[in-house]
C-alpha cells in the first residue's frame, strides 16, 4: 500500500515560506501549522507532540521544520521496530539544511535528496551504505521485497569492508550503483521468486510477481502450503485474487492480512494478469508473471464506505480514526458545509457536495461508488449516529437487494456530538440520565415531539435540543419550553451553546424562566437541566453547570 502524501509540520509563521517551497515539490503535501501561531496552514493542530506521533503512527512521511532533537525526543517512545517506520526529516526553517532522521528502509534518503535539490542545498545523509554505493541495498524499489533484514545488514557490512559482489537475476535499479562486481565473488545479490534458504552470503530480493487465486474459503496456511509446493517464496507474492462473490469473507481478509498482501476481486470469467497458472488443492491456483505485478491493475479492491463524524468543528476534537479515514478516501460525500470542514483534500480526491436535505440520495450514491471498489467517506458533523447520516446509510442498505452493496466494507466512525461538546464547555449538565431530541418536525409529526417532550420532562431527564428553531418554524421552541415548564421550576439551569468548536463560538448559562426563543437560532444547542442540575461560580466570573450522579440524599 502506498504511503499518504507528506505532512509538512511547522511551529510558526517564520517557517511558512520554506513550507510552501517544499509543497511546490510535493503538491499533495499538507502543511500542518500550530493553531494561533501559523496563518495560512492547510491544517492546524494544538499539540505538536500528539500531532507528530499521530502522523507517524499513520505511516505518514513527516517533514518537520524545526530542530532535529525536538523531532527525535517527540517520537522516542514510538521507535520500537526499525524497518516499520515512515520517512522523517528535519528541515531548517530557512531551508539551509535537510536532515534525514528516520525511515532508512522507507526511502528517507531519496526524499532528502529530492528536497535538498529543490531547496538548493546538500542533504545531510550519513548512512554509510548509501554514501558508498549511492543506493540503499536494503530498500529495493516498489515491486520487490527484501528477504531477511538482519542477514542483509551483515551482508552490507561485508560489502563496506571491501568485498566484491556478483548479481544474479534482473536488478536494473543497481545498474548505476557503485558496487565492486566480480562473477566469482563469495557474496551475491540474488533476485528471483523461487523459495530459497537464507544465507549470510546472499542478499535475497524477491520480485513480487506471484499471484494466488482462490475460489473458496481458505486459511493463510493453505495459501502458504500452495506456495511451498510450487517452490515459490512467500515474499514474492504480489496479491491474493478471489472471486468477487467472496468479498464479504472475513477469513479470506484475515489470510491476506497475515500474508501482508492486498486482496483483489474478479468476476468468475475475468482474466487475471499475464501469468502461467498451476492448479493446487482446495481451490487454489498459483500464477507467476515475468515481472513484478501492480495489484492496483488486477481486478478491484473490496469497496469501503465509512460514515464519519467530524465532531463539533475544531480539528483537535476530531478523532484520529476519522482523520485517517479522510486521508485514504477516494471520494468524500456530504452537505457542502461539512465537506469543506473536513478538508483540505488532495487533488486526486473527488468531492460530492449536496444539499443537506438529500440524505437518501447521498447514501445511495455512496454505495454505488463503494461497490466499484472505491474508498468512500460520508461526512456528518458531530456524531454520524445522532440525527445524521449513519441512519440514512443503513436505511439505504436495508432497502437494497444489490449483493454488491451488501459486500461493501461498511463502518461507522464516531465523533463528538454537539450536545456533548456543549455540555463539556459548560461542565457536566448531562452528568446523569438525559434525553436528546430534535425539535424539527421535517421527518416526524409535531404531535410526537410534544408527547416525547412531556414524558421526558415528567421523567426528570436533562434535555438536549437539536434543531431548536428556524425561520420556517419560529413558534416551536416556545411551545417546547412551555411543555418543559410544566415539570421544571423557573430556576432550572439552561445552557446555550452556539457554534461550539467553531470560530466565534459562544456559551451562555441562563435559566428556564429567563429563556426566550429570541435568544436561540438554528446553530444553538439548548440543554435544559433536570431538577438536580446545579450551578456555581467559576474563577473567571462565569458559571459551572453540572448534574450530580445521585438522587435524594447525597451518598
Amino acid at each position: 500500500m502506498s504511503r499518504p502524501a507528506p505532512a509538512i509540520v511547522i511551529l510558526g509563521n517564520g517557517s511558512l515560506a520554506t513550507a510552501r517551497r517544499i509543497q511546490q515539490l510535493y503538491p499533495q503535501a499538507v502543511i500542518h501549522g500550530l493553531v494561533d501561531r501559523v496563518d495560512g496552514a492547510d491544517r492546524t493542530y494544538s499539540d505538536f507532540g500528539a500531532n507528530l506521533r499521530q502522523l507517524y503512527q499513520q505511516d505518514t512521511p513527516i517533514i518537520a521544520l524545526c530542530a532535529a532533537g525536538i523531532v527525535i525526543r517527540t517520537l522516542a517512545t514510538l521507535l520500537l521496530e526499525k524497518g516499520a517506520e515512515p520517512p522523517v526529516l528535519a528541515v531548517a526553517e530557512d531551508a539551509s539544511a535537510v536532515v534525514p532522521l528516520l525511515g532508512g528502509l522507507g526511502g528517507v534518503n531519496d526524499l532528502a535528496r529530492t528536497l535538498a535539490a529543490g531547496l538548493g542545498v546538500a542533504p545531510a545523509i550519513t548512512t554509510s551504505g548509501e554514501l558508498r554505493f549511492g543506493t540503499c541495498l536494503l530498500n529495493p524499489p516498489s515491486g520487490y521485497a527484501l528477504g531477511d533484514l538482519e542477514l542483509g545488514k551483515r551482508f552490507v557490512s561485508d560489502l563496506l569492508a571491501g568485498e566484491p559482489v556478483r548479481i544474479e537475476g534482473e536488478a536494473p535499479w543497481l545498474a548505476q550503483a557503485q558496487l565492486v562486481e566480480d562473477q566469482q565473488a563469495r557474496l551475491a545479490i540474488h533476485v528471483g521468486h523461487d523459495e530459497r534458504e537464507p544465507s549470510a552470503n546472499e542478499l535475497l530480493i524477491y520480485p513480487r510477481s506471484v499471484l494466488l487465486k482462490v475460489t473458496q474459503e481458505v486459511s493463510m496456511q493453505v495459501l502458504r502450503d500452495a506456495l511451498h509446493e510450487a517452490k515459490l517464496a512467500w515474499q514474492s507474492l504480489a496479491c491474493v485474487v478471489a472471486d468477487d462473490r467472496m468479498m464479504a469473507s472475513a477469513g479470506l481478509r484475515e489470510a491476506a492480512r497475515e500474508l501482508a498482501v492486498p486482496l483483489r476481486f474478479v468476476s468468475a470469467d475475468e482474466p487475471v494478469a499475464a501469468a502461467a497458472w498451476r492448479e493446487f488443492a482446495n481451490g487454489v491456483s498459483v500464477g507467476v508473471a515475468d515481472a513484478p505485478l501492480d495489484p492496483q491493475h488486477i481486478g478491484r479492491a473490496r469497496g469501503r464506505l465509512a460514515v464519519i463524524g467530524l465532531g463539533p468543528g475544531a480539528a483537535e476534537l476530531m478523532v484520529p480514526a476519522v482523520k485517517a479515514e479522510l486521508a485514504r478516501a477516494n471520494d468524500v460525500l456530504g452537505y457542502e458545509t461539512y465537506v469543506r470542514m473536513a478538508g483540505p483534500f488532495r487533488a486526486d480526491q473527488v468531492l460530492h457536495c449536496t444539499d443537506n436535505r438529500e440524505e437518501m440520495q447521498r447514501a445511495r450514491h455512496a454505495f454505488e461508488l463503494a461497490a466499484q471498489g472505491r474508498s468512500v467517506v460520508v461526512v456528518s458533523s458531530g456524531d454520524p449516529g445522532v440525527f445524521a447520516m449513519a441512519a440514512a446509510v443503513l436505511e439505504a442498505l436495508h432497502e437494497s437487494a444489490d449483493p454488491q452493496w451488501h459486500n461493501v466494507d461498511l463502518e461507522i466512525l464516531p465523533g463528538v456530538s454537539a450536545s456533548l461538546a456543549t455540555a463539556a464547555q459548560a461542565g457536566a449538565p448531562l452528568g446523569h440520565d438525559f434525553c436528546v431530541m430534535s425539535l424539527s418536525d421535517n421527518l416526524k409529526p409535531w404531535s410526537i415531539i410534544e408527547k416525547r417532550l412531556d414524558l421526558a420532562s415528567q421523567a426528570d431527564l436533562a434535555l438536549a435540543f437539536y434543531n431548536p428553531i428556524s425561520r420556517s418554524r419560529p413558534w416551536q421552541l416556545g411551545v417546547a419550553l412551555e411543555i418543559v415548564a410544566r415539570h421544571r421550576t423557573p430556576q432550572t439551569p439552561v445552557v446555550l451553546g452556539r457554534d461550539i468548536g467553531r470560530p466565534g463560538q459562544t456559551l451562555r448559562v441562563t435559566t428556564l424562566g429567563e429563556l426566550t426563543p429570541e435568544q436561540v437560532d438554528m446553530r444553538t444547542m439548548v440543554i435544559v437541566g433536570s431538577s438536580t442540575t446545579c450551578t456555581f461560580p467559576r474563577a473567571d466570573g462565569r458559571e459551572w453547570v453540572y448534574t450530580p450522579r445521585w438522587y435524594g440524599d447525597k451518598p
